[in-house]
């Protein structure tokens, strides 16, 4: 299943049931697994590796060199790509600056047109980042989490789990798991809508609420709240609690008009 015009070096392993189309480019040591699509114009650089049912659309790039001005070339990194993700046409991962490092992108995620996502960084299972939206390195977002079009994400910046960054939105500081947040780190509100799509029953949204008006909605450290608030009683509110540690860019904050 891999065209003939279709250029894959003779040391990259391709599981069964690939299909690779024409003038896609699968370098040396690559590994592409069981059930996956490379589609034309496709490349996937030395060092990445793909999970199985994994779809790279046309003009996607996968292990470019990152944006880092002292990068060593020479460093051997990569990138790793679980099941079931889809990286749309012109999709740019970049690979780890870290001698052995890995940017990660969980399975079943789905990065629309034009998406890139930055050396290091980490992409949680099911994510989806819409059109032409941008990770910088070291950025983290877990489980869930959805990011709007256009929206850019400062470096080592986290989004939680289940969190929803709006798009255009210019995102400086943390984003607190199951919140919205806006513009420029403009902090709305919880994400009811995908709270209640999850199946989170009323018991943990009520406490949700709680949390969310006390850690976020007033002032203090966000972390020495969290470290003050009573013992969760749901996994949700756990989450949320945990998240709230040092950091180096702050949270995102409600803003009182």
């Amino acid at each position: 299943m891999v065209h003939p015009l279709a250029v894959v070096h003779k040391e990259a392993r391709l599981g069964p049931e690939v299909r690779v189309e024409p003038f896609a480019v699968i370098e040396e040591g690559v590994e592409v697994g069981r059930g996956s699509t490379i589609r034309s114009h496709a490349v996937l650089r030395r060092g990445t590796v793909l999970g199985e049912r994994v779809l790279v659309d046309s003009g996607a790039v996968v292990g470019g060199d990152p944006n880092h001005l002292e990068f060593d070339p020479a460093v051997r990194s990569g990138v790793r790509v679980g099941d079931g993700v889809t990286l749309r046409e012109h999709v740019t991962v970049h690979r780890s600056v870290e001698e052995g490092g890995a940017t990660m992108v969980d399975r079943e995620a789905f990065l629309m047109t034009h998406v890139h996502v930055g050396h290091d960084c980490r992409v949680g299972e099911q994510v989806i980042i819409a059109a032409h939206a941008g990770l910088s390195g070291h950025v983290e977002v877990e489980a869930g989490a959805f990011i709007g079009g256009m929206a850019g994400i400062h470096q080592f910046v986290r989004v939680g789990a289940g969190a929803m960054v709006g798009g255009l939105a210019r995102i400086r500081a943390d984003v607190a798991p199951y919140t919205m947040v806006a513009e420029e780190d403009r902090l709305v509100g919880l994400n009811r809508v995908g709270l209640r799509r999850s199946g989170v029953d009323a018991a943990a949204l009520s406490e949700l609420r709680s949390l969310f008006r006390e850690i976020l909605g007033s002032p203090g450290s966000p972390h020495e709240k969290a470290n003050g608030a009573p013992a969760p009683r749901s996994e949700e509110a756990r989450r949320f609690l945990s998240f709230f540690v040092p950091n180096q860019r702050g949270y995102a904050r409600r803003i009182r008009t």
